[in-house]
């Protein structure tokens, strides 16, 4: 080949780099551009004021000016209370604490079009008050009586609920454990409860009038905490919509104690569906 068609053709191939070059560029950008995540949450306001509804994911908190924010609660939620004289340390608890009526301190990321919890703050001695309104019970009240006046006035008319369905297990004489028919009505009513929007579980653990009072509230409350554990594990339910499970020992029968029969009404676990009254457009 001679000298100027050797230049001829060392051009040539050039100028076919140069021309597919800038193509190929373009691809690899265009395939950045595709694989670039969405935008990161920013930090989002911090807000204090009182649980004034729950409705699945979402509570709203009701400031003091009236204000009512609705902010997402996640599994990364972290609920937290100081602990200690200093309150330098701190106490986790789930998200199945937070009852209507509780002062809290909420800071949020911005996600998109969700406000969503980040972290929550209460005082140990407001859930105390919050748990004992919610159980109708006033003992201990005289030893909060400014903080018992301010989170009853918040739950005059916050704490209604209007209930959907109820599954209701039973228990052998003094023990916990769940039996094959239990198992299948606690998913199959988790299943139901999934249906309806906004719905909560209320889970509540009985006795027959079988031993002491001491045993009694102990035995009630393992049976309210193994459902409790079976809906959340088993059968896949959240925890965050799962009000707050409570051991009533044999308050409440549903049948006399004074028959077999009766007793083993009264051995029971009630789990209720509930949808707030007040989600105001949750």
């Amino acid at each position: 080949m001679s000298t100027t068609s050797k230049r001829f053709a060392g051009l040539a191939l050039m100028a076919t780099t140069i021309l597919v070059l800038p193509a190929s560029v373009m691809a690899q950008e265009a395939e950045l551009k595709v694989a670039m995540p969405a935008t990161a949450p920013t930090p989002g306001p911090e807000i204090k004021g009182v649980i004034s509804a729950r409705s699945g994911d979402r509570m709203q908190v009701t400031s003091a000016d009236g204000k009512k924010t609705v902010v997402t609660l996640t599994d990364a939620t972290k609920v937290e209370s100081p602990t200690g004289v200093l309150g330098l340390r701190t106490k986790t608890y789930t998200v199945t604490s937070l009852l209507n009526g509780l002062p809290v301190s909420v800071k949020t990321m911005q996600n998109g079009d969700l406000l969503q919890a980040k972290q929550i703050k209460f005082k140990g001695g407001d859930l105390k008050t919050a748990t004992m309104i919610k159980h109708g019970t006033a003992q201990g009240f005289e030893d909060q009586t400014a903080a018992t006046a301010e989170l009853r006035s918040h739950m005059a008319d916050i704490d209604e609920y209007n209930v959907k369905g109820t599954t209701i297990v039973l228990f052998a004489t003094g023990k916990s454990a769940l039996t094959p028919q239990a198992k299948t009505d606690l998913c199959s009513g988790a299943q139901q409860a999934e249906a309806i929007k906004g719905s909560l579980l209320l889970v509540t653990g009985y006795t027959d009038s079988t031993g002491s009072d001491a045993v009694n509230q102990k035995l009630s409350d393992d049976r309210a905490t193994r459902v409790v554990n079976y809906l959340q594990q088993v059968c896949k339910w959240k925890p965050y919509r799962m009000l707050t499970p409570s051991g009533m020992s044999e308050a409440d029968p549903v049948a006399s104690n004074d028959s077999r029969e009766g007793k083993a009404e009264n051995r029971r676990v009630t789990v209720t569906i509930l949808v707030s009254k007040g989600l105001d457009g949750l």
